[in-house]
């Protein structure tokens, strides 16, 4: 057997559309690449239900976890011979970076809500299980395995190599929002990363910022508060989630009234039951997913028939400015003249809230996962990035969210039936 610690004999190299080329140099790093576990990433897109809204966007998880592990590659290289960054964590930061998002699932988030699984515990359970790269990691030594979750999980003792994969300035997001920004086409989301590692350094805890290159982190961040809003909680991707949620929720729902489906739903039944086994969740994939949606167009339940038509022909909800708490009135009017105009509120009329917090130094019970971007001062002293920048001091802190109604306005607009309930529930929109 080969040892896994060595370096290939010839570098290996994967072209990329955002950092050019991404370098492997190490047989162990190349092994993960291999897995079966690590090549679904290729069948689970990065961006959800945004190729609904920006057709570019159907680049996969798989890209972004070569991302983060070519980034946090980089990063180290810079740290090498640095004070306070140990080189004997450096598999252990390019495993743990490559992995960071192993356990995603279908339409992740969307998924994730309907069945209140967590992709960072299937991650954990991937590294730690009966898997392909369990044994690739395990024959580092029995403990790695566990390292890598430990870093994953922001619970391992070196803070320093955590900061690396999840902060508020990591190779995450680094990667994410250029990636995203290409694929979408837009603008927002790109930013001088070379120039952020040029300026990065390690300190015991954390990567911190030379204060020289504050303008190219403010950048940073004004370009994550633009693609939050621009792309990632765009209303229409946000229309197709919860019709996608949607979908999701009634075949569960019908499974549970012991509703005869013409093609079962395999791949679902434990996770309907909540008996989910590793081996069944790596069998979901979106193609998986997909194929279901093509064919429950077929069911005799209309509901579901319907929403599958709506997802895969892309005929979405429409969508108004909604605050629940200024509407409180309206509400369950909007609920009572739905269900008299036998559309079942449930699954056609739908609030949807987004929030984000662009950035933020300090959250009470999360100081870990928000670790606070620091930068270095010719003195050597540190100091947090909002009390030495204007422009972040703007934002810090100050969360935004947005509420959203979404209903079928194909259905309201169908006069053959139930015509003044409708053109009531159209007047409350309206307002």
């Amino acid at each position: 057997m080969e040892n896994i610690l060595q370096k290939l004999e010839e570098e290996k190299v994967f072209k990329d559309p955002v950092h050019r080329y991404i370098h492997v140099r190490d047989q162990l790093i190349w092994e993960l690449i291999g897995t079966k576990e690590f090549q679904r990433l290729r069948r689970i897109r990065q961006l959800g239900t945004t190729f609904m809204t920006f057709h570019g966007a159907e680049h996969s998880r798989f890209n972004h976890s070569l991302g983060v592990y070519e980034i946090t590659r980089r990063i180290i290289d810079i740290f090498q011979g640095r004070p306070h960054w140990d080189d004997k964590e450096r598999l252990l930061c390019l495993c743990a970076a490559l992995l960071h998002d192993v356990g995603h699932g279908p339409f992740s988030h969307s998924f994730e809500k309907v069945f209140g699984s967590d992709h960072e515990e299937w991650t954990r359970q991937i590294i730690l299980g009966n898997t392909e790269v369990n044994a690739v990691l395990a024959r580092v030594d029995k403990s790695f395995p566990q390292k890598v979750a430990d870093v994953i999980e922001k619970t391992y003792s070196n803070k320093l190599v955590v900061s690396l994969i999840s902060s508020q300035i990591d190779a995450d997001r680094m990667d994410y929002l250029q990636r995203d920004a290409y694929y979408t086409g837009v603008s927002y989301g790109h930013f001088d990363m070379e120039r952020i590692l040029r300026v990065m350094r390690p300190t015991e805890d954390q990567v911190v910022i030379k204060q020289s290159g504050m303008h190219a982190v403010e950048d940073y961040i004004m370009s994550r508060y633009q693609m939050y809003w621009q792309v990632y909680f765009h209303p229409v991707t946000r229309s197709a989630e919860v019709i996608l949620s949607k979908i999701l929720q009634r075949t569960k729902e019908l499974y549970k009234q012991g509703y005869q489906f013409k093609h079962e739903p395999i791949h679902f039944y434990s996770l309907f039951n909540e008996k989910m086994s590793l081996d069944d969740y790596l069998r979901l994939d979106e193609a998986i997913t997909m194929y279901y949606f093509q064919i429950w167009q077929e069911e005799d339940d209309s509901i579901l028939r319907d929403l599958c038509g709506r997802f895969l022909n892309r005929r979405l909800f429409q969508y108004v400015e909604f605050n629940p708490n200024q509407h409180m009135n309206d509400w369950p009017m909007l609920q009572q003249l739905f269900k008299e105009a036998d559309i079942d509120p449930t699954y056609y009329l739908v609030i949807d809230s987004s929030s984000d917090l662009p950035y933020d130094f300090y959250r009470p019970g999360e100081e870990e996962e928000r670790l606070p971007i620091h930068l270095l001062l010719p003195n050597g002293k540190i100091r947090e990035l909002s009390r030495e920048s204007d422009v972040v001091e703007a934002i810090s802190g100050k969360k935004r969210t947005d509420h959203k109604l979404y209903f079928p306005q194909d259905l309201l607009e169908d006069e053959t039936s139930h015509k003044e309930v409708k053109r009531k529930i159209r007047d409350i929109l309206e307002k």
